[in-house]
């Protein structure tokens, strides 16, 4: 009898020890896959990925590309917005978008904490990337929506509904904040080189460097109508990308490009008449059938083209598409050609002596042999702008305009959007705008910026009495295009 007493209490006594504490269980209980404190060189690719594929490249994108007229939408939701029924007016249409901005946003607020003033401080190239990225998604959202909650948002379960920042105001902390990424950037980090974890640049810290200064570049213009300095502007360009392969883009080949995963799985999309139109009007424009796709209308039929009439062909998707589709494109969130046409309208506005098409014809070859499935790299470019008939600066700055327009077919649509509503300040009106959009409903229902999300539209009253009914989107600018907010 003993002899079991000895072993129970050996078995006891060992169980004793051998128990778990509390902080033991808590580390048990822990889901190593998903963790509450991820090193910033993980995090920063996640952040790259969700700016580029969740909120450049999507909605923002398919959206603008309609209201600016390089597509069509022919069908579903993108009919919707083609015909402004509820869309782009409900705060429903951008509801994700909202969302994954502002999720992106902090996730790189916490990138740019850690590494200033927690646990990795010091981590200098991982800060400035965030904060690069960080300026980026910042004005992408004030660009899209005006004035937006900031200074108290990011602060859950502290402030539950945060006030609306002026874009005066955001538009500052953009440059600061850019400005300080390129100090950074410079200096040196005693931290590992981010390599294939910075799936854009590759930790290459001199190429983030030139697209903070591309960026710089395309803010300082998009201030032009309320404060221009074409000097600063190409100071920018001049510290910027010098070839295609410098720009500031994602290609991820575990990703499809967002147009052509959208196209495949919906085919809301079609060519645009509008912009065929324009297209065609230039003499010998590669571009006016290399852009689209010709279709078979009935069985048996000849290939033809078939254009969408903005705002006017009836729903279906029995249309011309886009020829530039391609899975392995990549998302422009600044391209070379992009910052060649800024660097030509600064050098055209600063005098209006300049009639040289120079940096124009510059531009347009990059556009030509942009990153896309199609080129035009046999085009005469030369030939082609001496054909466009540029005898005057204003002659010069129009087809600078259009030019631009033309490149951003049709993974930047944003830009396209932005640009449009920024020379419509500066141009006074749309009949004087250099480019001319089609659709009829545009004369009372231009879409002048976009809807608050419903997320916080329906939980935030500062967002809620700013919203009213959502018709405010076609009659009040955005602050840099003249509107107060």
């Amino acid at each position: 009898m003993k002899k079991y007493i000895v072993i129970l209490l050996l078995v006891i006594t060992s169980i004793s020890f051998n128990s778990c504490s509390e902080d033991k269980m808590d580390d048990i209980n822990k889901n190593v896959n998903n963790p509450t404190d991820v090193p910033t060189r993980f995090a920063i690719t996640d952040a790259m990925t969700s700016t580029a594929f969740s909120n450049t490249g999507s909605d923002l994108s398919f959206y603008t590309g309609i209201y600016i007229e390089l597509n069509a939408g022919g069908f579903g939701q993108m009919y919707n917005a083609e015909t402004r029924n509820g869309e782009p007016q409900n705060a429903t249409t951008f509801n994700n978008s909202w969302n994954n901005q502002y999720q992106t946003m902090y996730n790189l607020k916490l990138i740019i904490e850690k590494c200033s003033s927690g646990s990795e401080k010091g981590n200098y190239t991982t800060l400035g990337i965030a904060q690069i990225l960080y300026a980026y998604n910042l004005a992408l959202l004030t660009d899209m929506y005006g004035d937006v909650p900031f200074s108290e948002a990011f602060q859950p379960g502290v402030i539950y509904q945060p006030k609306l920042d002026r874009q005066e105001y955001l538009y500052k902390v953009i440059f600061t904040t850019l400005e300080d990424a390129i100090v950074n950037l410079q200096k040196t980090s005693s931290y590992p080189a981010l390599g294939i974890q910075d799936l854009i640049y590759q930790g290459n810290n001199a190429k983030w460097i030139k697209a903070a200064n591309g960026l710089l570049a395309r803010y300082t213009l998009r201030l032009s109508f309320k404060s221009p300095d074409y000097d600063k502007v190409l100071t920018y360009v001049s510290k910027s990308f010098t070839n295609k392969s410098e720009e500031f883009k994602m290609k991820n080949d575990g990703i499809p490009n967002p147009f052509y995963q959208f196209d495949n799985d919906r085919g809301y999309l079609f060519a645009s008449k509008s912009l065929f139109d324009k297209l065609n009007s230039k003499l010998n424009d590669p571009r006016t059938e290399g852009y689209f796709e010709k279709i078979k209308k009935t069985s048996g039929a000849p290939l033809t083209y078939e254009f969408f009439e903005n705002g006017i062909s009836a729903q279906s998707q029995n249309y011309s598409y886009s020829a530039l589709i391609n899975q392995s494109n990549p998302i422009f969130m600044l391209s070379y050609h992009e910052l060649l046409f800024i660097k030509a309208e600064a050098e055209a506005r600063k005098s209006n002596a300049v009639t040289s098409t120079a940096s124009l014809t510059a531009a347009v070859t990059a556009a030509f042999n942009k990153d896309e499935a199609v080129n035009f790299s046999t085009t005469n470019v030369a030939s082609y702008v001496a054909g466009l008939n540029i005898v005057t600066n204003a002659d010069l700055l129009k087809e600078i305009a259009v030019q631009k327009y033309f490149s951003f077919y049709e993974n930047e649509s944003i830009e396209a959007y932005n640009d449009y509503r920024r020379l419509l300040a500066m141009y006074g009106s749309a009949t004087a705008h250099p480019i001319q959009l089609a659709n009829p409903l545009n004369e009372t229902k231009f879409p002048l910026r976009l809807p608050y999300g419903n997320s916080d539209v329906s939980t935030n009253n500062n967002l809620k009495d700013a919203f009213g009914d959502g018709m405010y989107v076609y009659s009040q600018n955005v602050w840099w295009a003249g509107g107060t907010r």
